[in-house]
């Protein structure tokens, strides 16, 4: 796949709440994305990316995998929700100007409930791991 710059199209989030850059692969069962920490982030205290958004970036990849899938069968954008958060691990966080890259894996899809495995990267280097479960409205 072509990398998507125009993150906007695929998330049903907005500024100032997008939480990843670009979608750089996506298939039936994973997804990878990127994003530049920015100053100007809500998310970021003291030159530092907090938890909060390093989660919100693990389940926007998982939205714009599922936002891309949408696009490719002409179906509108779904906005899903996280239901839970479990075997979260975070080893350290980003700075403004660090890039992150993010990766999910599907791991079970029953009905509307899809379980993912997250991966987060900062300099080739593992910052974030969890299982996050995310509920999506029946389409």
């Amino acid at each position: 796949m072509t990398p998507l710059a125009d993150i906007l199209s695929l998330i049903p989030q907005a500024a100032p709440f997008v939480m990843i850059g670009e979608l750089v692969h996506a298939d039936e069962t994973s997804a990878k994305t990127t994003f530049t920490i920015s100053e100007d982030n809500v998310l970021v205290e003291n030159g530092i990316f907090q938890e909060s958004g390093l989660i919100e970036n693990v389940a926007q990849t998982v939205a714009a995998r599922a936002g891309y899938e949408s696009k490719m069968f002409n179906k509108p954008v779904l906005v899903g929700y996280i239901g839970a958060l479990s075997d979260l691990k975070i080893y350290e966080l980003p700075k403004v100007g660090n890039q992150i890259e993010t990766e999910i894996v599907i791991e079970n899809h029953i009905f509307n409930v899809v379980l993912v495995s997250g991966k987060i990267t900062c300099d080739n280097t593992v910052i974030l791991t969890c299982k996050m479960k995310i509920f999506l409205p029946e389409q």
